[in-house]
């Protein structure tokens, strides 16, 4: 999946592979000359020292000297033909190479013809596969999509499993349309008689100094355990990407039999997790006193979850169904966090998080993920839900739809997203107990391009009552910074008539940064420092931990032929599972699809499906023992599936 020599361009032959192909042949042919003239040389000199051998056989001279006289002359005889070979043979080289570099040439542009051809029929196939399932879920007798839901003024637009971007959406650059608006910074003593004046905030800047300044500096936690900082370097194995992707088109990557040479030596579940890198932004956000303040952290630790993925092209192991994994860091992170596979096809995973701080984060997300032949789409679906305890705040969020570029040809793999900025944080809705919602809004004219050049977000936290109280801005592979508002106004309308709200705010405080990654990273998958302990053994966990799963440790340690073997016994142990699960079902099943009855047949563990009476979705949620079993060490409730 490395950079392609070979390049993008349509044209065959430019005038610059021309001027180094005669430039090649300009040199072969003044090394030949210089052949040459080394033959005429030795030539001379060989003729010269047959002359002394005769003259010197002519003398008189014991017959023992005569007859090593009449061996060196023979050498020498021999080594003369052999230099005259060397030379025609690269004399008859260049003459051919000449002949046929036109051949190279024309042969050389078929090649790259039949690669653009290529490339344009299998995304022609998926445009036509794409239509076809959306013909095909239009059709009579399929069931209609669930109505949209509104929860305190704003929408909730849930993406089902049916939720699929469009194979002519357009890519946009993030700094291609402006933002809606404009923001000036002004001085602390300006910001005073403003403030004053207009009485745009209700917010006392200062005491949000005490909370929101420094929020990215909290030092990382000092772990007891002492932890693992490095893994195994990732070996260097090639694989043609050609071979398999004939049977990958429009399919879903779940059911694809990818090697693991796709893969980072991490589960879906142990990705989940890496969410929580940043949790020291909600252990900040517990003691904020104002919901403008705390909804600013809360924006920076949705985005910060995606800072993991920077430079990650690998996709993660797909967990075995009932496989789970957990991370006790009580006395470091000062939380718990627990993950479980709760269905397989579709592949989702439900997810709890417990922090001893006074806030609980928990959701179910379904991963939907398409090759569609020049890039993938990852469609990440469910709501995230995150509660403080102390103030009951409660806040709701989906995380954006993403796709990976050049994966086959061309310049590196490129993550970005196609959706607006609005998917990401404008359905975050603060559900408030006797508080009215405060909502994160960000600007619906800035399209986030996941690409290295343009990763910036902007957005504005506003009250109930539309009162622009922070400006947010930053990038989501970086950080985050936000900005009081001590003013705002309409700007001049523009010459199409548009107008734009400036707001006057005070200087930035940081309120996310990104850690740096550990040395030798590009050598192990580009994992944070948290990424590499995740998948560290420990003892004590639950059998069905990802820890334990063995292709995975394999590929860790580098044992990638052995990886491969065993994900394909895994794999097929699961499919036996499977279909004596659907046997058991029962042909007199209501279940209308397989999919329906596998998830009648299987019942999470440590989860349960409730109705989220905020989204009006059916999601599992944690229900509690495991942490009970653990300190008991009471698995035998547990599956059988490594």
């Amino acid at each position: 999946m490395g950079r392609d020599d070979s390049g993008d361009d349509d044209e065959a032959t430019t005038p610059a592979d021309k001027s180094e192909l005669h430039y090649t042949l300009k040199n072969l042919s003044l090394k030949l000359d210089d052949l040459s003239t080394c033959n005429d040389l030795i030539a001379k000199h060989g003729a010269a020292l047959q002359r002394s051998l005769t003259e010197l056989d002519g003398l008189k001279i014991p017959s023992e000297s005569g007859e090593k006289l009449k061996a060196v002359n023979e050498r020498a005889t021999l080594f003369r033909i052999t230099s005259n070979a060397m030379i025609n043979a690269c004399r008859d080289f260049l003459e051919l190479a000449e002949i046929h570099s036109r051949k190279w040439q024309r042969a050389l542009q078929y090649e790259q013809e039949q690669r653009v051809h290529l490339e344009e029929t299998i995304e022609q196939l998926a445009k036509q596969h794409n239509s076809l399932e959306r013909a095909f879920r239009s059709a009579p007798g399929r069931p209609a999509n669930p109505s949209k839901g509104f929860i305190e003024g704003s929408l909730l637009t849930p993406k089902g499993e049916d939720s699929e971007e469009d194979e002519d959406t357009e890519y946009f650059d993030a700094m291609e349309d402006s933002t809606s608006f404009i923001t000036v910074i002004t001085e602390a003593k300006e910001d005073r008689k403003a403030e004053g004046s207009t009485g745009t905030s209700s917010v006392d800047w200062s005491s949000a100094d005490n909370v929101l300044d420094g929020a990215s500096l909290v030092p990382k936690g000092s772990s007891k355990v002492k932890r693992r900082v490095r893994i195994p370097n990732k070996p260097n194995y090639s694989l043609n990407l050609w071979s398999i992707m004939k049977n990958c088109i429009g399919r879903e990557l779940s059911r694809i039999p990818m090697p693991v040479n796709f893969n980072e030596p991490l589960s879906m579940l142990q990705r989940l997790t890496e969410d929580l890198e940043y949790h020291h932004l909600l252990d900040k956000a517990v003691h904020c006193t104002s919901s403008v303040e705390q909804m600013c952290l809360v924006a920076a630790f949705s985005v910060s979850s995606y800072s993991t993925t920077v430079h990650r092209i690998a996709k993660p192991f797909n967990p075995m169904l009932g496989e789970t994994f957990e991370l006790d860091r009580l006395d470091d992170m000062g939380l718990r966090s627990l993950c479980e596979q709760v269905s397989h096809h579709p592949p989702s995973a439900a997810h709890y998080v417990f922090s001893k701080h006074g806030w609980s984060l928990w959701q179910e997300i379904t991963i939907s993920s398409k090759f569609r032949g020049k890039y993938i789409s990852i469609m990440p679906l469910g709501a995230i839900h995150l509660e403080f305890q102390a103030s009951g705040n409660h806040y709701v969020w989906r995380k954006s739809t993403s796709t990976v570029h050049n994966i086959i040809v061309g310049n590196d793999p490129v993550r970005w997203t196609f959706d607006d900025c609005e998917p990401l944080l404008d359905h975050m809705i603060a559900v408030q107990l006797n508080v009215p919602a405060r909502t994160v809004y960000f600007s619906k004219s800035v399209r986030l391009c996941w690409s290295c050049q343009c990763p910036q977000v902007t957005g504005v936290v506003s009250d109930s009552q539309g009162k622009a109280h922070y400006v947010l801005s930053g990038s989501w592979d970086e950080q985050m910074e936000c900005s009081k508002v001590v003013h705002s106004s309409p700007s001049s309308p523009s010459s199409d008539g548009k107008q734009k709200t400036v707001y006057q705010t005070l200087s930035a405080k940081l309120l996310w940064k990104k850690y740096p990654l550990p040395e030798n990273a590009e050598n192990m998958y580009y994992f944070s420092e948290l990424a590499l302990t995740l998948n560290e053994h420990e003892e004590g966990v639950a059998p069905t931990d990802s820890r334990l799963r063995p292709d995975q440790r394999l590929m860790e340690k580098g044992c990638w032929d052995e990886a491969n073997t065993e994900k394909q016994r895994l794999e097929e142990k699961q499919r036996l599972s499977r279909r004596r699960r659907l046997e058991a079902c029962g042909p007199g099943s209501s279940c209308s699809s397989e999919e329906e009855k596998e998830a009648d047949a299987y019942t999470p563990l440590w989860f349960e499906k409730r109705l989220d009476p905020l989204t009006g979705e059916m999601a599992c949620v944690y229900k509690g023992g495991y942490w009970e079993a653990k300190e008991k060490q009471d698995w035998h409730m547990c599956p059988n599936i490594f």
